[in-house]
């Protein structure tokens, strides 16, 4: 790996991309120490701490401690991963947008700029129900249209930036900008949440009894880093036969090839979309002033949330984590009914003189996909729902309070192998051995 690492910065071009994506980085941490001028930052963190549930806490852990500062980078990127993902269904609904992403490179520059105004409309959007929410709660210096229009060019102004460096990186960086953004962000946390483990699990217990918790505590972290791993890398491949063609005198073709189906084909969305949909009535009471466990509506709002789940002593509000598991193998299945044609596959495959062996071209290669496939996404799904609920079990069962979980891990092993591979294959190019191969 050292030797791998060096021979990366022997390359001008490499070392270049590399210095230019850490120094992008520090930009921004240090933009997620500043604080937004006209919030009231020791009451906001007051009323930020008194909040149990885990849709603050997530919110606050993907945006890096900003939202938890309420720095100007406070929303992040988020309303870029939200307008990404509502385009991505927009695709299948919306005819124009499906054809501009057949259209190729053109019509994915068409995409990538809706995207950009999308995002900054959802900035907006967010920011301005944020400073009239936080106004009308005490939690802005002075609640008056101008504090209001300034926190709200701040905060809209943040999101775009981080969106614009993002895109810097995935242009001049080492790729995938926009997902390093999110990672460094998750990655940032992790020291406080492992102080807080320890401090809970380990700080002040016997020898014996602190060595065991920490064992405990690394075992099941890289039981489940490699359980991702696996997940995240398994797939099924298809083989592929292509007939031989007779050109003038010759015969071509007839190689054989595959069709890789990933077992985790949509990746972390249907977790984020599960997420969002359990927590969604959660933030919205909250900001209304509705607590948990008061009235009938309140039991509801408690089993939506994630920290009530898996507790022995209220296991009736672990009724959530069910449809939480539900959403996640629905959304599975679903994303990638979205992203994954096997009807349009199999056409191509017949076209170019493609076959299964032992299944016919045309809609009995569809079918046989859409089989296989669906096989392969419930295994997938189920990955997923084992994933996330390992750390919900824990922070429910011992009480472990932490804000990174299996989403996390998931993201961030994902994008670490992906920006592994694409810096391994400039090193191929350059007669280096990579990373995966050292």
């Amino acid at each position: 790996m050292l030797e791998t690492l060096r021979n990366a910065f022997k390359v001008k071009d490499i070392r270049q991309r590399i210095i230019f994506t850490f120094l992008m980085l520090i930009v921004i941490r240090v933009g997620s120490q500043i604080p937004a001028p006209g919030i009231n930052t020791e009451l906001f963190t007051e009323w930020f701490s008194s909040q149990s549930n885990d849709a603050f806490n997530f919110f606050d852990a993907v945006t890096g401690g900003s939202f938890l500062d309420m720095s100007i980078f406070a929303l992040n990127i988020t309303p870029y991963i939200t307008s990404s993902i509502i385009m991505q269904l927009l695709t299948i609904a919306i005819p124009k947008i499906e054809e501009m992403h057949r259209d190729g490179e053109e019509g994915r520059k068409k995409i990538t700029a809706i995207t950009r105004y999308l995002t900054v409309g959802l900035a907006l959007l967010e920011s301005v129900a944020m400073a009239i929410g936080f106004g009308r709660n005490g939690y802005l210096t002075e609640f008056t249209a101008i504090n209001v229009i300034s926190v709200v060019a701040v905060l809209t102004a943040g999101s775009t930036i981080l969106m614009w460096i993002g895109e810097r990186i995935t242009e001049k960086g080492v790729g995938n900008g926009i997902s390093i953004v999110l990672v460094i962000n998750i990655i940032s946390r992790i020291p406080d949440d492992l102080g807080s483990l320890f401090e809970q699990f380990i700080s002040g217990k016997t020898i014996a009894r602190g060595t065991l918790a920490g064992v405990v505590i690394a075992a099941i972290i890289i039981l489940t880093v490699v359980f991702v791993v696996v997940l995240q890398g398994a797939e099924r491949k298809i083989p592929v036969q292509y007939s031989k063609k007779l050109q003038g005198r010759r015969q071509v073709g007839g190689a054989s090839t595959n069709i890789p189906l990933k077992v985790n084909t949509a990746g972390v969305i249907p977790v984020i979309f599960a997420q969002s949909i359990m927590q969604f009535p959660v933030v919205i009471a909250t900001l209304a002033g509705q607590s948990e466990g008061t009235g009938f509506w309140g039991k509801v709002l408690k089993g939506l949330s994630q920290s009530n789940w898996c507790n022995p002593d209220q296991p009736i509000y672990s009724i959530g984590l069910a449809v939480y598991i539900l959403l996640i193998i629905a959304f599975a299945y679903f994303y990638t009914s979205i992203t994954f044609n096997p009807l349009e596959i199999a056409n191509n495959m017949k076209r170019q003189g493609g076959f299964i062996p032992g299944i016919r071209p045309g809609k009995s290669t569809s079918d046989y996909l859409q089989r296989i496939l669906g096989y392969i996404i419930f295994i997938g799904a189920i990955g997923l729902s084992i994933t996330a609920f390992i750390p919900i079990f824990f922070n429910g069962w011992f009480g472990a309070d932490v804000s990174f979980g299996g989403t996390s891990i998931i993201i961030i092993v994902g994008v670490v192998i992906e920006t592994i591979k694409q810096i391994e294959s400039q090193m191929v190019v350059r007669n280096y051995k990579g990373f995966l191969d050292a």
